[in-house]
Formats: C-alpha cells, structure tokens, sequence
C-alpha cells in the first residue's frame, strides 16, 4: 500500500502466499521465505501502480500476523518452517510455565496468561522436541519482523507484536528479564524493542533491488496485524473500540494504562502508540467458521455459494434463528476460556430448520462469542463509547446488523477500511514526522462511513439467545472432558 502525503490512498497491491501447512493434527506451520517472496512482489507493484519511484517513499511501515516463531542461525538462516499463531501443539508447555513459573507471577510479570498461542511456547517446544535445531538458534523473529530483516538486516520488533510473546514486561514495554531467567531464555536471540511509529532500520541496497525501493529509505517498528488494524480504524482512544472478523475475531479497547484482568481472560498488550496499551479478547474460529460452513456444506470457493449468497439467503431466517446455536469452537478457543481443546457445535436443529437458519446461527454465534469480551470489559470497567467494525464481519450488512442487535449498541464502518496495512502506513507517516502523532493522523484520515442501530425488536432476542449461548460451552466442556469407551 502506497499512501500520498496527504494520507490519500494512492495504490495497493496483494499477493497471495502458500497457506499455512499441518503436518499433524493442531499444527500451524509456514515458510517464512514465501512471506519474504510476496512482500517483494507487492511492493514492487504497489509503488508501480501508484505512479511513483522508489525515491518518493519518505518512510516503510510492516504489519503481519503476530505470536509466529521464526528462527534464524547466525548466518541468518531460516532453521524450520515458522510456528503461526493458530498453532495448539504446546499444551505440554503452558503446563510447564504455570509449575515452574506459576500463572499468578506470569501475569505479574507479561500481564498474560500462559496460552498455546504465544510465541514463548513455541520456543520451549522446540527446544524440547527439537533440540539439535535450539542449538543453533541465534536470532527469533515475529513474521513481520523477518521481512524487516530481509529488507535491513536488522533484527527488530515493535513493543505491540512482542507483547503476544510471553516475554514482554507489557508495563514497563521492555523486555522481562526476571521471566527469561526464569525459563533460561538467552535475552540475546531477541531483538530490539521500539515503539511503533520509532525508525529502527534502513533498506539495504540488495533489498532495494529486488523491492524497487530506495537504499537508505527508513523502516519503522510497524505493529502487529492487530495493533496496525486498529490504528487504521482510528481506536486510539479510551472508549474507541473495534470488532474485527476476519479468520479470527477480536474485539480490541485503546486504554491508558495496562488493564489487567485477574483470570487472565483478555490480553493486555503496549499499543502502537507510545504511552497506551489496549485489552483485546480474541475468537479462534470467527470468519473461519463461515469459511467452514460455506467449503464443507456448500461446495467451497467457486464451486459452490459465496459469502454474499449465504448471507442473503441467512436473512430470511428471524432473529434468534429460531433457537439454532452455532459455539464457533473449530480451533479451541480464547476469550474467556483459554481452552484449545474445546470443539465446535451446533445446537438445536430440528427438521422444520433450513439453510437460512443454519448460517444466520453461524452469524450470530460468532457474534455471541465476541460479545464475550464486552461483557469482561464490563466487568472491568473498561469504557465502551464507540464500536467500530473492520474485516468481513463489516462488510456484510446483515452481519453488521446482527452485531449491533447481540452487542446492544451502535456500531460503525470507516470510509476507508484497508485494514492493518493502513495502520502500518500511518506509523510509517508518523515516523517520517509527516503527522506529529498517531492521534493527529487517525484524526485527519479515519472517518465514520455508516452507523447502525440496534433493532429494538431483535435486541430481547438476542439477549435471550446469548444467555442460552453461555450456557453451551459448560455442557460442551463435560462432554469432551468424559472418555469414549470402546467395546469389542
């Protein structure tokens, strides 16, 4: 994404890498060159389409996917392909931190909870299981901070990003040394520590090459996908608050101190704002599950429904569907359970139920489990003024209805919703001081495009649902804890 001086967007450009690969079951793996391949191609393109040269890039700002593991020797070397995010396989590990650091200091010290997602796990399992690859580890990075690398040869990662690896003092936006002694962690494989708007590197003349960028052109720290994202929603603030739906879901409050809840249900990561931090609850399986819904039941991409069909098809369905539930549990889930184990169901169904019905559940159970977090913002007196919704949750109407009717509160779009590559771009234009504050840009270039009320008459409904809806889990969670017995 290329964006002008006057924060106008000016092009932008995708290119698709290889999805993730599962070598066994709960496994999330990807190669951190074809990240580094696509990064090339869309720069390239970008600055192409948007008329320019790459001397007229005054700044480079990175976004990507957090708590991934890459990890390099000294020579710079990927040594195995990279642990993504929605990796479970480190159970063992979580275990291991609550006995030998215990889940009450963990918190102290990361304000986070010991969970299968976090980059520090995934190094204790490699540490574990592959032993004769820990040996030579010299450098981790987070993904978006290996194409950084690649681009400046520099070893770096904004306080956001490092915040979901376990090994952030997330007060104190530093590094923790009492946790890294604490699990022998040498604090030299990890990188620097930056705010995000702060340049910490410069393109290199092999990388402008290949990326059609000038040498020299500064890179800031960026921020992680969900940080960056909501930089670019403008939820900055205390009271802003965003609920994005893309593969996962989030639901993401700006604060102005380092909000803590007790059982660990929410995380508490820096902002990319220097001096705020922000609560986020998160849903495994958001969009993912309407992707399930739509390639499993219905022919997948190209051969079957789209998105736009089944949501269509979904509004004939009432409110409530018609007392079908959908618990969005396809990869475990997060917020407030910090169960990877949990699975998915649907509740409910009965002969008279059609496809509508099904995927307005889909919708709303999504729905229902974001709405999760909001109720711990309540308990923790988090302030919610405004909600504003981002990724393919937004870009339906009828999902931005159901949300506004399960959250009880209006809710908005923003004119210009290009995500976490937005965001990256407004820090790196903070960085080259075209603003003077991540505030002074949000407020010059996020604008609200639409406002959705609730529906007075779907708001009960939706009440009553929901409170059906919490009920699931418990019963879900006594079924999975009970052993099938086989018979011969």
């Amino acid at each position: 994404m290329v964006l002008g001086e006057d924060g106008r967007l000016l092009a932008s450009s995708t290119v698709e890498h290889a999805p993730f690969g599962s070598p066994h079951a709960a496994w999330a793996e990807q190669d951190p060159e074809d990240w580094w391949r696509a990064a090339q191609g869309a720069t390239r393109a970008a600055i192409a389409a948007a008329g320019v040269t790459g001397g007229d890039i005054t700044s480079v700002g990175l976004s990507g996917q957090m708590h991934g593991a890459v990890l390099l020797d000294d020579r710079g070397t990927v040594l195995r392909p990279s642990i993504i995010w929605c990796d479970q396989r480190t159970d063992a590990e979580c275990e291991w931190l609550n006995r030998v650091v215990g889940p009450e200091r963990l918190l102290r010290l990361t304000l986070n909870p010991a969970l299968t997602n976090f980059t520090l796990t995934k190094l204790l399992w490699v540490r574990t299981h592959e032993p004769e690859i820990w040996r030579r580890v010299r450098h981790v990075l987070l993904p978006k901070d290996y194409v950084r690398f690649r681009l400046s040869g520099e070893h770096a990662i904004d306080v956001a990003d490092a915040s979901g690896t376990l090994m952030l003092d997330v007060a104190r936006r530093q590094w923790s040394d009492e946790l890294l002694n604490a699990v022998d962690i040498d604090r030299r494989i990890l990188p620097a520590v930056f705010e995000s708007p702060a340049i910490c590197a410069r393109v290199t003349g092999d990388a402008a090459t290949s990326t059609r960028l000038a040498p020299g052109t500064p890179i800031v720290a960026g921020a992680g996908d969900q940080a960056a994202g909501a930089i670019g929603m403008g939820i900055t603030r205390p009271g802003a608050v965003s609920a994005t739906i893309g593969t996962s879901g989030v639901v993401f409050a700006a604060t102005d101190r380092p909000a803590l809840d007790p059982r660990g249900r929410l995380h508490t990561f820096c902002h990319a704002i220097p001096g705020r931090w922000h609560v986020m609850g998160v849903t495994q399986a958001a969009g993912l599950s309407l992707r399930w819904l739509r390639d499993q039941w219905y022919g997948g991409a190209g051969a079957g429904a789209s998105y736009d069909e089944l949501t269509r098809a979904a509004a004939a369905a009432p409110a409530g569907a018609d007392g079908v539930l959908w618990a969005p549990y396809l990869m475990g889930e997060r917020t407030p359970h910090l169960d990877p184990h949990i699975r998915a169901a649907l509740v409910g169904l009965g002969a008279h139920h059609s496809r509508a019905h099904l995927v307005r559940a889909v919708l709303e159970g999504v729905a229902f489990s974001l709405r999760d977090t909001f109720t711990i913002f309540s308990e923790l007196r988090i302030p919610v003024e405004r909600i504003r919704l981002g990724g393919g949750g937004a870009r339906s109407l009828l999902w931005r209805q159901i949300q506004a009717d399960v959250y009880g509160h209006a809710v908005e779009t923003v004119r210009a919703d290009e995500g976490a590559a937005f965001g990256a771009a407004v820090l790196a234009g903070v960085g080259a001081r075209i603003w003077a504050s991540v505030d002074d840009a949000c407020d010059a270039l996020v604008h609200t495009a639409e406002r959705v009320m609730p529906d007075p008459s779907a708001v009960p409904i939706m009440n009553e649902q929901y409170a059906r809806y919490r009920r699931v889990y418990p019963a879900l969670k006594q079924l999975s804890s009970q052993k099938l017995e086989v018979r011969s």
